[in-house]
């Protein structure tokens, strides 16, 4: 599991990227967001965990959810 901030929110395309705290960027689909964290009322600056795969762009973040204290 990693963690980071969702960096940017591109909603009308569905996706967006998380600035992970080891300095990498990735990016997320809509599809990618676990609930009970709704990608529709994301708007930057959120902390999250997630899974990291791998895609043919670079590693990809999935099972994006609310980071827990």
């Amino acid at each position: 599991m990693s963690t980071g901030t969702v960096k940017k929110i591109v909603s009308d395309r569905g996706f967006g990227f998380i600035s992970g705290e080891d300095g990498r960027e990735y990016f997320f689909h809509r599809t990618g967001v676990a609930r009970p964290l709704d990608f529709d009322r994301l708007a930057g600056g959120e902390r999250v965990a997630f899974d990291v795969q791998a895609s043919d762009r670079g590693p990809r973040a999935v099972n994006v959810r609310a980071e827990q204290d």
